[in-house]
């Protein structure tokens, strides 16, 4: 998340030469990323719902994100 960010609420998930942008509430995603890649960011994202929505909040308010764990 970048702290100059817009609506919707997402986040940006960078692999290799690869680069997306992710809607944290819907899932919907923009840009290309390799398959596998992508299967293991859903599934992160999925898990990690709450923390992904408290550092939007965060991001809004200026505040220092909080880590969120790799997958478990």
């Amino acid at each position: 998340m970048n702290y100059r960010e817009h609506e919707p609420p997402h986040f940006h998930a960078r692999y290799q030469d690869y680069e997306i942008s992710v809607e944290i509430r819907s899932g919907l995603i923009e840009g290309r990323m390799p398959k596998r890649a992508l299967q293991l960011l859903i599934e992160w994202a999925e898990q990690h719902q709450d923390e992904l929505n408290v550092n939007w909040q965060r991001v809004q308010q200026k505040q220092p994100l909080s880590p969120i764990p790799p997958l478990d």
